[in-house]
């Protein structure tokens, strides 16, 4: 599959040919071009190891001759293959300030501008993302203080313009059946909201297994300089976005750090340790996985979730709808959900190639099949003409098989393929183009298929007809932007300033009592144990060093709202 070889590698070829001689391997002799590469994708925001496996894999295999080893971040393995100074031949970073600029300023990285590798194996890359390869190789040159502005990849979810924003995930789902069997009760405030929740696991105590039911299942997996799902309460709620420690009011560029007096985040904090004290919480909150929480969310276990995938994705099944139970949102009035802007320059997860890595075309020619058009759209749905297609008009759709993988991950996909759809899922756990990115192959659409004229059909359930006659709107973004009540979060090149290692050690005392602390004070039995947890987390924190992580994440505010105000001028 190498269709030619870079000059970092022939010098290699031409020092071994003083031993073995490398007229063979030039001239592909042996006939190893029908060989199958295993490459090796170490994969920061991977939860699976091992070949990547399903539909996915024999689609590589067939236009590459690859297969992907999935290698996913755990404890020491970044570690090791930095030391090694070899990360892998796909190497893709959770986040482009923590370990990645290590591998920026050691060189363990490759330039895809050597011998024009991104023109020649990545075009649909060089061609429409622009401003996504000139943000990395900015990004480079910030981080050598300006001695080099190498290219060595670019950010996930890119966008085609920035004019448009994403899809919402802050939906504020709720069982809706259970909703319209209490009257639909108006909800204006977190008040309202823990009292409906009250009253819904009242009137459904048990799952579908018997088990008993909560308002919400949390997951600690995702926790980062707070407690995620503590702190996307507050953004799903005041619309402030996760800043370093803290939270980031886009609309006045004002900084909320976590442990503010009635700020945002102890104000969510109070409200999950309500529900605990209730009796409304998961008591496996704090110990179980994010697969363990679905479970049950997929059981009928809880009655709301403010993302989508935690909520109408993951509960509406057939064999729920069928029987008139669903998950549908409803907003309280006054929440103000974050949306993101669409940014033409891609976010923080960045996709690269390793420097030792011997096949960067094979690795450049794969990326670059993931962004174009049908590679994003299988990423997500399958195969082009066995799960998804266009009509004549440019329409996507799904098959009818790609419309029962959609509903249920768990179908099989039968011949030529092995396994179910969820096999098939590519592992690597990135994406290319956001999916609210315009496809131009398409009618005007984008790859979100929640928006695709096919899918913009009659309801398919009669708790669907219930929620959109009750709503008026047709689908959950339209029910979104009819409220009129969400922030609009700026798409800008931002992107965090990396930690000297000094500070990184600071930054991690605080950040793990802060977490640690928070869960304590969610599971506290009383009020005033709840009050004594948190005092003494403030004391910690401010022992460790709060206030200088604070001021670091200030910074960071004003550096990000220079950049949105940019945007007016």
């Amino acid at each position: 599959m190498r269709k030619n070889i870079s000059k970092k590698l022939m010098s290699m070829l031409l020092a071994s040919s003083m031993v073995v001689g490398s007229t063979a391997v030039l001239a592909g002799c042996g006939s190893k071009k029908d060989e199958v590469i295993t490459l090796d994708v170490y994969s920061q925001l991977a939860n699976y190891s091992g070949l990547q496996t399903g539909w996915i894999a024999d689609i590589l295999e067939d236009k590459f001759k690859v297969k992907l080893n999935i290698i996913p971040e755990g404890s020491g393995v970044y570690e090791t293959r930095m030391e090694s100074g070899d990360l892998g031949d796909i190497v893709v970073w959770a986040k482009d300030n923590d370990k990645y600029p290590d591998a920026v300023k050691n060189e363990l990285l490759y330039d895809w501008n050597e011998d024009d590798l991104v023109g020649e194996f990545g075009p649909y890359i060089k061609e429409n993302m622009k401003d996504a390869l000139k943000k990395n190789q900015e990004l480079t040159s910030t981080l050598t203080d300006g001695e080099r502005d190498t290219l060595y990849g670019f950010g996930h979810n890119v966008a085609t313009s920035s004019a448009d924003h994403e899809a919402f995930f802050y939906t504020w789902d709720i069982r809706w059946d259970l909703y319209k069997e209490l009257g639909y009760p108006e909800v204006n405030n977190l008040e309202d909201y823990e009292q409906l929740l009250k009253d819904m696991v009242k009137l459904c105590p048990k799952d579908d297994s018997g088990n008993k039911t909560y308002a919400i299942s949390l997951w600690t997996e995702w926790d980062d300089a707070m407690v995620m799902y503590v702190k996307a309460m507050a953004t799903a709620y005041y619309g402030y976005d996760e800043l370093g420690l803290g939270l980031y009011d886009s609309n006045t560029g004002t900084y909320h750090d976590a442990l503010e007096k009635d700020g945002p985040y102890l104000t969510m904090l109070k409200f999950f340790n309500n529900l605990h004290q209730d009796g409304l919480l998961d008591p496996d909150s704090m110990t179980q996985t994010y697969d363990k929480m679905i479970e049950k969310v997929q059981n009928g276990g809880t009655m709301f979730s403010i993302f989508n995938y935690s909520g109408y994705i993951a509960y509406n099944k057939p064999a729920h709808t069928k029987e008139g139970k669903g998950m549908f949102p409803m907003k309280p009035k006054e929440a103000t959900p974050i949306v993101y802007g669409m940014n033409t320059a891609g976010g923080d997860r960045v996709w690269t190639i390793g420097a030792k890595c011997e096949y960067p075309e094979l690795c450049m020619e794969v990326i670059n099949y993931f962004c174009t058009p049908e590679g994003r759209l299988t990423m997500d749905h399958g195969p082009k003409g066995v799960t998804w297609d266009y009509d004549d008009e440019g329409n996507t759709y799904f098959t009818e098989l790609g419309e029962a993988c959609n509903k249920n991950k768990n179908t099989k996909m039968g011949e030529p393929y092995k396994g179910s759809f969820q096999d098939g899922t590519l592992q690597i756990v990135n994406t290319t183009w956001s999916a609210d990115a315009s496809n131009p192959e398409s009618n005007g659409e984008t790859y979100n298929a929640d928006n695709w004229k096919s899918n913009l059909t009659e309801p398919k359930s009669d708790i669907e007809a219930d929620w959109r006659d009750k709503t008026g709107a047709r689908n959950i973004n339209e029910y979104m932007e009819n409220s009129k009540e969400f922030v609009v979060a700026p798409g800008t090149s931002f992107a965090q300033s990396p930690k000297e290692q000094e500070f990184k050690t600071t930054w991690s005392q605080v950040t793990d009592e802060v977490k640690n602390g928070s869960w304590r004070a969610i599971y506290a039995d009383s009020d005033k144990e709840y009050e004594k947890i948190v005092n003494d987390m403030i004391k910690k924190c401010k022992s460790y060093g709060y206030d200088e992580c604070v001021s670091w994440s200030k910074n960071e505010a004003s550096r990000r709202k220079s950049l949105e105000d940019a945007l007016q001028q």
